[in-house]
């Protein structure tokens, strides 16, 4: 099972969405990593064969997915970032009328429309109108109808969006247990939904791909700029002119401890810490906020 994405370009007039993007996936699940921006909504809607690409070819298993038509659409799940849904739908409605669509037969849909409604921590609203659901709730519901046809490839846009921390370490875990045998590709700002799950990640920034490759290569390439110091408290906005900080804790004696990116230490007693995947994120996608993080209650 391979989805082959070659040689993608998407051109939008005088913007170029998604530059001459390569990837082979292969079952597990893939991060599609970069600030919003990137390109990843674009590229995630040639591989559902929403949007044409300008150029290149998107292959399953060898053939084109525009050849191959409703048996690529059979074996496919696909959650944007925004679904649509009649107002007058409940969660019950819903995913019956997307089970009929996906040619479920309707024990198959009993079956797995109830399944999913446990898994998803739906039931006690199936009954009721998504318009008057959670934010977080919605965002269940369409994951819900994405894996209603247990797909061999699972395409989710922001899926982690509106969740609680509860909600998205049990649907990580949902993923990882489902990617067994079947190709995940979710596309998130949120590092740590792909930290540990991922078996692969792509990094994307301004249409063209970064980087590829496993947690452990990836973060390699920040190695030697991660830094931990403690500074006094009261010289805490000087450094933050200075320096891209990740995080802050309080310490004890108006000292804080620091967390911060750069080439190299910028105090003499900064040491070098172990970095994660967040901190390539944040090394290769740096903004004006970082360096303003809320105290946190730990710091590496």
């Amino acid at each position: 099972m391979e989805l082959y994405i070659k040689h993608i370009s998407k051109q939008f007039k005088d913007l170029t969405a998604v530059n001459d993007i390569t990837l082979q996936i292969t079952p597990g699940v893939w991060g599609l990593l970069g600030a919003n921006g990137a390109g990843k909504t674009t590229l995630m809607r040639m591989i559902a064969g929403i949007m044409k690409p300008t150029s290149g070819q998107i292959l399953y298993d060898g053939i084109p997915i525009h050849e191959l038509k409703e048996s690529f659409r059979d074996v496919f799940g696909y959650l944007p970032q925004e679904f649509g849904f009649y107002p007058e739908f409940t969660v019950k409605d819903y995913l019956e009328y997307i089970a009929v669509l996906k040619g479920l037969t309707p024990k198959d849909s009993k079956r797995k429309i109830n399944e999913l409604l446990e898994q998803m921590t739906l039931s006690h609203v199936k009954n009721k109108k998504i318009t008057k659901l959670s934010g977080g709730m919605k965002r269940r519901v369409g994951i819900a109808q994405a894996l209603l046809n247990e797909p061999e490839v699972l395409i989710l846009d922001e899926p982690t969006s509106g969740l609680d921390p509860g909600e998205r370490v049990r649907f990580r875990n949902l993923l990882s247990e489902f990617a067994h045998d079947r190709i995940v590709l979710i596309s998130t700002h949120i590092v740590s939904d792909v930290e540990y799950i991922a078996t692969q990640n792509a990094v994307m920034k301004e249409g063209k791909l970064l980087a590829k490759g496993t947690t452990e290569e990836l973060v390699k390439l920040v190695e030697g700029k991660v830094w931990s110091a403690r500074i006094p408290m009261n010289r805490l906005p000087e450094y933050e002119q200075k320096l891209q900080i990740v995080n802050i804790r309080n310490e004890d004696n108006g000292q804080i401890a620091i967390r911060y990116l750069a080439g190299r230490p910028f105090t003499e007693d900064s040491l070098p810490v172990s970095p994660h995947l967040e901190d390539l994120y944040l090394w290769l996608f740096p903004t004006d906020t970082v360096s303003k993080k809320t105290f946190s209650g730990k710091n590496d």
